[in-house]
């Protein structure tokens, strides 16, 4: 779809009118998340930090926004009752839960690698969870084959729209700030908050610079936003498993393309140094994947300095041992 923003026309798959009427299909439970300028960490970025908070529900992070999506539209569109996804943790739960509420049968094909604290989670919100052998990757053909062998609807995120659209609804809600934002800071994974929070603020807020931060150990998208087309990337090594997969939609890239002003990338103890600032001025505890918009102000602190940025806590879902580990509690 085109929106026209000044002069300039952005074709994506994305529709404004669909990320509206996503916020009637979606539990309130999942919207209306904090948003506020957080002083004392502003003043030790050297930028006003807002941040949007995406961790106060059932599942701990964003997902849910984009999984109720999902089976809403499959609920009218076919009655279809059974899906399956795989995930490294946060999609799963969001998937179970969602399609617990509204009476779905969920399987998830995650890696036996992944994270046995989101395993866990998973399996508790009422997920069949099929282990295999490998990383996401692998986890996903395994949910392609049980999609094939059972019929079931094959949820991927991202290049499912539902599930990027899910997630616009955060742009809506950042688009109502009573002040300008000079840039937003958007965890990339498979691409879903940075097209979708990125598409939905272009339509409200175009001079806000939609920025998304991925780990230096795990470029896979925002190597292919670089190249301009799919490039091959190598096995991920982050802390940062919910942003850790290693092929690029090509969709997505369209769409990220059309929509992102500059892909960044950023180092692990960056990662590390954001989790310990956040929790040090904020009091909340995020997973890695949450703290990458502030380990790319600690990286170009020049670049955001006396700025109004905002960035995403998209999730929450660590290991208590894990995040005293890493920020030495």
């Amino acid at each position: 779809m085109a929106i026209f923003v000044g002069q300039r026309s952005f074709m994506t798959r994305l529709s404004i009118g669909r990320i509206e009427e996503a916020v009637r299909k979606i539990d309130s439970v999942f919207q209306h998340t904090p948003q506020y300028c957080c002083p004392n960490l502003s003043k030790a970025l050297g930028c006003r930090i807002i941040l949007k908070v995406e961790t106060l529900n059932p599942v701990r992070c964003f997902k849910g926004r984009g999984t109720d999506v999902v089976l809403a539209n499959l609920e009218k569109t076919s009655g279809q009752k059974t899906v399956v996804c795989a995930s490294a943790g946060n999609l799963g739960q969001a998937l179970a839960y969602c399609g617990n509420n509204r009476g779905f049968e969920v399987t998830v094909a995650a890696s036996s690698a992944a994270n046995p604290l989101k395993v866990e989670r998973m399996k508790a919100l009422g997920a069949n969870v099929i282990l295999v052998d490998g990383q996401i990757e692998e986890a996903l053909e395994a949910a392609i084959a049980h999609s094939r062998r059972t019929g079931a609807f094959l949820v991927e995120d991202s290049k499912n729209i539902d599930t990027c659209e899910g997630a616009g609804t955060i742009g809506l809600e950042l688009a109502k700030l009573p002040f300008s934002l000079d840039s937003i800071l958007i965890s990339l994974g498979a691409g879903a908050m940075a097209t979708g929070i990125g598409f939905a603020l272009k339509a409200y807020r175009p001079d806000t610079k939609v920025l998304s931060v991925q780990p230096q150990n795990a470029p896979a998208l925002t190597r292919s936003y670089r190249a301009g087309e799919v490039v091959e990337s190598g096995p991920p090594n982050t802390i940062a498993d919910g942003v850790a997969g290693r092929y690029t939609i090509p969709d997505v890239l369209a769409d990220m393309l059309e929509i992102v002003d500059d892909a960044l990338l950023v180092e692990e103890d960056s990662i590390v140094e954001g989790m310990k600032l956040l929790y040090k001025h904020s009091g909340l505890i995020v997973e890695p994947a949450a703290a990458l918009g502030v380990a790319s102000i600690l990286e170009s602190p020049d670049r955001f300095r006396g700025q109004t940025v905002a960035t995403v806590l998209c999730g929450s879902n660590v290991a208590p041992q894990d995040f005293e580990h890493w920020v030495r509690l």
